[in-house]
């Protein structure tokens, strides 16, 4: 019988996972996993719990939370070399990383695809000693992600961000950064710059249509200086996924880059949608590092 270790946010959305434990725990059970619980205490618990349940031997960690959750788990797992699979129950608000593989929020699907463990490899995004499962970003923009009220969020999902955005960006100042990748070096002023793992961001499917989280490759966006008008019709454009191609916004695939800022001012980095230090910084793809459950019907396992 394989050993799974539920790590979950007692507090993530509307409390659904603290209510439906049990249940949850019924469906595992059922698949023949035997299964204990984490319920997480604060910042970074989850991480010392993942990694506790690697150095106890478990064969399967599951994440219950947000992306804050999730992103937590994977810093814990992703250090050792002999990591167990993951498995992913959604609960917070955007659940981007579960939306990207097609893992359903609700629990009873997402506690079967988990049982029927058909997983697959997955890339992992590092950030110097730092680990992101989604998305990376840095610069004024993605600030919001941190200045949006919970409850915003839940109600309005991607256009609570989109009306933050109109609200604060004439007060925003661009920031001077410097990016360098294998064969080229980018030198801009920017309201923000996204290194995407998948195709998810913020509750925006179309943001970086073409990432991948199989690829070996990150998608890169970057949105040059810009003025409200532009702002706003970039961003109905980003609704449609018709953005990439704009003068106002730079994009290229890339395995591995460096990013600084030339300004007097830091610039805080953003992983997964939580403050994760500041730059400059190294980011890189390690290929296929975890492997992940999923619907088998949904993806195929190459």
């Amino acid at each position: 019988m394989k050993r799974a270790r539920f790590i979950y946010n007692p507090s993530s959305g509307r409390e659904d996972v603290k209510r439906q434990l049990a249940n949850i725990l019924d469906i595992l059970e059922g698949y023949g996993l035997e299964t204990s619980c984490h319920a997480t205490k604060g910042e970074f618990d989850a991480t010392k719990a993942a990694m506790d349940a690697v150095e106890r031997g478990f064969d399967i960690v599951i994440a219950s939370g947000g992306d804050g959750t999730l992103n937590e788990v994977v810093n814990g797992l992703s250090s050792y070399e002999k990591r167990p699979k993951l498995g992913v129950i959604p609960a917070g608000t955007t659940n981007d990383f579960a939306r990207a593989l097609g893992i359903p929020k609700n629990y009873k699907q997402a506690a079967k695809i988990i049982g029927e463990q058909f997983s697959v490899p997955i890339d992992i995004g590092q950030y110097n000693d730092k680990y992101f499962i989604n998305i990376a970003g840095g610069g004024t923009l993605t600030e919001l992600s941190y200045e949006v009220p919970s409850k915003l969020k839940t109600v309005l999902g991607q256009l609570a961000y989109y009306v933050k955005g109109i609200e604060k960006l004439p007060f925003l100042k661009p920031i001077p950064i410097t990016i360098e990748t294998d064969d080229k070096v980018y030198r801009e002023e920017v309201m923000l710059f996204l290194i995407a793992n998948s195709n998810s961001v913020g509750g925006f499917e179309k943001l970086a249509p073409n990432a991948d989280l199989r690829d070996g490759l990150f998608d890169v966006i970057v949105l040059k200086k810009t003025n409200l008008p532009d702002f706003v019709r970039l961003a109905s454009l980003a609704l449609k996924g018709d953005h990439l191609t704009d003068p106002k916004v730079i994009h290229f695939k890339t395995s591995r880059l460096n990013v600084y800022s030339y300004g007097p001012d830091p610039v805080m980095i953003n992983l997964d949608g939580e403050l994760g230090g500041q730059l400059p910084g190294r980011y890189q793809v390690l290929p296929r590092h975890i492997e992940v459950f999923v619907n088998q019907n949904s993806v195929s396992k190459g």
